[in-house]
Order: structure tokens, then C-alpha cells, then sequence
């Protein structure tokens, strides 16, 4: 059988004139080798009759219009596993990105702007429009209740708009709005590890959907503040909570847009193999030694695959297996910088076609059934919402739960209110006396 012949060129457009900085020698369209490497990778292709290399080969060939217009354009997550497969490293996503912002506005999916817009309007740019006031009141609130009801953290701390601290922290939106006991576990764990840390009510918002809307404007002004509210508190360091699009979203956000933060900016996830090694904190699988649970982990593409790469990944294992136990613990396959995307990134949880990202995580459900895992540690938002309704549409019967949640059982410091995503085995496992 003959190779396909490479890629012609139409006659430029200013579309496809946009393009060439993407674009390998000298950008241009033909360094597509017409390969497949970039299909047979993509869990998005197949959707809406369209794939990456139909969609390259559409813009080349003068019907960009017909690429252009695909609802497909929100459904590939821009997750970067088409770029690593590609031979001559062609950016896809990027041109997915731009064909987002050929959209207009009104057309762009709702909940996706919906969520820009929140970020906008709120002073804490909170994608679901919690006020700052609101989210200083649960915080407290929280911190009240565990305080009056787990006499161990009595003293326990939840600072917000302290001047001077070492890190500032963000938090996703989720938390405060729909489950605010999910924030304690991350609050243990900066305690039990002498963390000097605060909220801001300017910026506190750690998600930025301005990036999925493809609204470059918007998404600068949104991480503008969230700088400002670290240097308005003149914190030290910065810390990204457990969320992968979030990471992205400021890491890439400050080299696009040129930005000096004038702190450190890091995952948490980093900080919590630090505080291992250095000995402040001490996680123990104990717990599990005769349980043996078998636990996986979801490899979060923003923050693996389109950032930190292996290195983020490694850090990511060696704390899983402090807390779980080496041998209880499984990979997927393939995984790290490899693995494929769960289908919930791209602001494809927000886009409104549900069937299709479904039908997109067909993938991520059979690399997980591989396992035979009864958890998957997803330290991402996105990830954790679509690998959980994975599990209840392909019957999969997996657990999913945030890393803070195994870490902070594994330290002895988990209540009994913050094991939501837990099974019943772990309902009183090494509960804080």
C-alpha cells in the first residue's frame, strides 16, 4: 500500500497565514508527513466525523471554513498527545486554539464563557461567581466547625489576606461552593507541615476558563488577578492547588502574556514530596497493609504532558506510593507524559456535548478497568469529575479521590466528614483521635 502523498497547499488565507509561526520550517503545512501518528493517539478522533489530521489537511487544502465550523473544536481538549506523537511536531492544539477564537462569541459553548465571565466579574475571579465575601465565610465557617468538633485542631489555621506570609495558596471554586469539607484535608496538611500561608480575597480563585474560551484578553486580565493578589500580600511563593488546568493556566499564561509574577510559582504536588523528604510531614501506609487496596493515578495533561513532563510525574508517584504502599500501587498504561486524557480538559466538562466527552473517555475507562484498580487518585479537578462519571457510565467501579484526601488520611489527620469520595472500608480507618 502507498503512502499517502504529503499535503499540497491552498492558496494562503489569513487564517492559514496565522498559522505559520506553529508551524515547523519555516511554517509551513507540508512538515505534516500525512503519518497518523497524531489519530491513533487522539481519544477525540472519530468525534463529529473529525480527527487532527483531517482537520490540518481541511485548513491546507483551502476549506478551513468546514474546519473552522466544527463543534470538533471544542471537543479535542488540547491536551498535547498529538504533538508528542507527531514526528515533525506539528501544533495542533494550537490551531485548535485559534479556531476557537475565529468563533464568535455568542457561538462559543455557554458554560465555557459562563465561567470566563465569573472570573471577570468577581475580585477573587471565581469561575462560578462566589463572591470574595462569600468564599472569607465558608472558610471561616469551616474552620469554626472542625475546630469545635475535632478537639485535635483546635489551633488549626485557615488564614485569609495575611500580609507577609510565605506562600499564597488559591483554591478552586468547587470547594467553597460545593463541597466545602474537601478543603480541610488541604488545610491539615499545611498545618501538620508548619506552612506560613494564606487565601487572598483578590484572586483567590485558582480556575481561569477565559483560557478554554480562547479570549487571550480575558484570560490575561483573570491571571492579572491572581498576581496582583500575591504581590498585594507580599507573599514569598505561590502555590497552585491540586488542579491541572489551573497550573496551565497561570504557567503558560505568564510566558504568553509576558508576565513577572516576582515570586516563585509551583503545584502543590511538588511541595507535598518536599515537605516528605525534608521530614515535615509523614505519611505511613500502614493503614493499608492488610487491606491492600490497589490504587492508579491519573497523569493530569496540563500538568505533565504541556509543562512540568516526567519530573512532575515522578513527584507525583513518590507520594502516592508514601501513602498507599509501593506495592499496592499500579500504573496505567501508558502513562507519565504518554498517558492519554481522561476527556475532561479543554473546558470539554463545560462545553454542553456531554455524549461526546463520554464517548471520549472510553479510553481512560479501559486503561483504568486495566488495572483493576478501587481508586484512582486524580490531582486535578477536571480529571476528578470526568474520571468519576467514567466509572458510573462504563460500570467501572472505581473510587475517585483527590491526592489531599489519601495524603491526609495516610498522616492520621482525615475526619470522619472528609471522606466523601472514600469507599466504605476506609469509613473509620485511622480516623484523629
Amino acid at each position: 500500500m502507498q503512502a499517502e502523498a504529503p499535503l499540497a497547499l491552498a492558496v494562503e488565507t489569513p487564517f492559514l497565514n496565522g498559522l505559520k509561526s506553529l508551524l515547523p520550517a519555516g511554517g509551513n503545512l507540508a512538515a505534516c508527513l500525512t503519518c497518523g501518528a497524531c489519530v491513533a493517539g487522539c481519544p477525540a478522533a472519530g468525534l463529529e466525523g473529525m480527527d487532527p489530521r483531517k482537520f490540518l489537511r481541511l485548513v491546507a487544502l483551502g476549506l478551513e471554513q468546514q474546519a473552522l465550523d466544527s463543534p470538533w473544536v471544542w471537543m479535542c481538549t488540547l491536551c498535547y498527545r498529538c504533538v508528542k506523537a507527531c514526528p515533525m511536531q506539528v501544533d495542533i492544539p494550537q490551531m485548535i486554539y485559534y479556531a476557537r477564537q475565529s468563533w464568535p462569541r455568542e457561538r462559543k459553548p455557554k458554560g465555557i464563557v459562563g465561567s470566563c465571565d465569573q472570573g471577570l466579574r468577581t475580585e477573587g475571579a471565581s469561575a462560578v461567581g462566589i463572591s470574595s465575601e462569600d468564599f472569607s465565610f465558608v472558610v471561616a465557617d469551616v474552620l469554626e466547625e472542625v475546630r469545635e468538633t475535632q478537639p485535635r485542631f483546635k489551633d488549626l489555621r485557615a488564614p485569609v489576606n495575611k500580609h507577609g506570609a510565605h506562600f499564597f495558596v488559591n483554591q478552586n471554586s468547587r470547594e467553597p461552593v460545593k463541597e466545602p469539607d474537601e478543603m480541610v484535608p488541604l488545610w491539615k496538611i499545611l498545618h501538620q507541615a508548619g506552612v506560613d500561608w494564606t487565601y487572598g480575597t483578590l484572586g483567590w480563585g485558582a480556575e481561569n476558563y477565559c483560557m478554554f474560551a480562547a479570549e487571550d484578553e480575558h484570560w490575561r486580565e483573570v491571571l492579572g488577578k491572581q498576581v496582583e493578589g500575591v504581590r498585594r500580600l507580599g507573599c514569598a511563593s505561590w502555590i497552585n492547588i491540586e488542579c491541572g488546568h489551573s497550573f496551565y493556566s497561570i504557567w503558560a499564561g505568564l510566558k504568553r502574556f509576558n508576565i513577572e509574577a516576582g515570586v516563585e510559582f509551583d503545584h502543590i504536588v511538588n511541595w507535598y514530596a518536599r515537605w516528605i523528604r525534608e521530614g515535615r510531614l509523614a505519611p505511613s501506609a500502614d493503614w493499608n497493609r492488610d487491606l491492600r487496596l490497589r490504587f492508579t493515578v491519573q497523569d493530569p495533561c496540563m500538568a505533565v504532558r504541556k509543562s512540568m513532563g516526567d519530573p512532575f510525574a515522578e513527584e507525583l508517584r513518590f507520594v502516592v506510593k508514601a501513602c498507599v504502599g509501593e506495592e499496592n500501587f499500579v500504573d496505567m498504561f501508558p502513562n507519565r507524559s504518554n498517558n492519554y486524557c481522561c476527556g475532561g480538559g479543554g473546558g470539554f466538562l463545560q462545553s454542553g456535548y456531554k455524549e461526546a466527552r463520554l464517548a471520549y473517555g472510553r479510553v481512560k475507562a479501559g486503561q483504568i478497568k486495566a488495572t483493576r484498580a478501587q481508586y484512582v487518585i486524580t490531582p486535578c479537578h477536571n480529571c476528578h469529575a470526568q474520571i468519576e462519571e467514567l466509572s458510573e457510565h462504563y460500570q467501572g467501579g472505581w473510587h475517585t479521590v483527590n491526592l489531599w484526601t489519601i495524603l491526609c488520611l495516610s498522616l492520621g489527620l482525615l475526619g470522619e466528614n472528609e471522606r466523601t469520595y472514600l469507599g466504605p472500608e476506609l469509613a473509620e480507618v485511622w480516623l484523629p483521635q
